[in-house]
């Protein structure tokens, strides 16, 4: 099957609905995921690229997101008492046509979501866009130091491929190492088995906030 780039539509689940991201978005997005514990965990460059007011997250955001090669989304909530609330963001990117890849990542949640059927489905969402595209491969991939975010990946069903050592930059100027995680086309029928598994455990309860670690 030769891949093609998917189009940047919104796309709804039962508990997520994944939007272009816009600029008007980055207000909502910047109290969703603008604190300390998210950037501690290598979001966005690390903990120095944190900003603690409005203007500096859209400043630090309008760098930070690839808006035009690639697809990257706002998450908004369905449903239950958070109905079309921004809870976050993710990004489809580095579109290889030619070998069949790409890259599913750049993404953080409001601490106030983590641990519920966010993930799964987000993930559910992107990776049917990208096989359906076409792809053969995607690429998944946290800070080495990131126990939670790799934790979080393997639990998908993705594989452990290794570690890239002095992968990206930080914004304090160290230099990260990347743990590489995949998804084969071989792999899909599993993975997508798996999650929407994973997502009828949650049955048609919409998802509701836990309290919020700021630090």
């Amino acid at each position: 099957m030769t891949a093609t780039r998917p189009e940047a539509t919104d796309v709804s689940g039962r508990f997520v609905r994944l939007e272009r991201l816009r600029r008007e978005h980055l207000p909502a997005l910047g109290a969703a995921i603008g604190h300390p514990v998210v950037f501690a965990g290598g979001f966005g460059g690390g903990s120095a690229a944190y900003r603690d007011s409005p203007a500096g997250f859209i400043e630090w955001a309008e760098s930070f997101f690839r808006w035009d090669d690639c697809n990257p989304y706002a998450i908004f909530l369905v449903g239950g008492p958070h109905d079309r609330e921004l809870v976050g963001t993710t990004t489809l990117a580095d579109f290889d046509l030619a070998r069949e890849a790409a890259h599913l990542g750049w993404t953080a949640y409001d601490p106030r979501v983590w641990g519920t059927a966010v993930n799964a489905e987000v993930k559910l969402l992107l990776l049917g866009i990208a096989f359906d595209c076409g792809f053969g491969r995607v690429k998944i991939q946290a800070d080495a130091l990131n126990e939670r975010s790799c934790a979080a990946i393997a639990g998908l069903g993705a594989t452990f491929e290794g570690i890239v050592r002095r992968d990206l930059l930080r914004a304090d100027g160290s230099w990260r190492n990347s743990a590489v995680y995949s998804i084969i086309r071989d792999d899909w029928p599993r993975v997508r088995t798996g999650l929407e598994q994973r997502l009828e455990r949650h049955g048609d309860r919409p998802v509701l906030f836990r309290t919020r670690s700021m630090t």
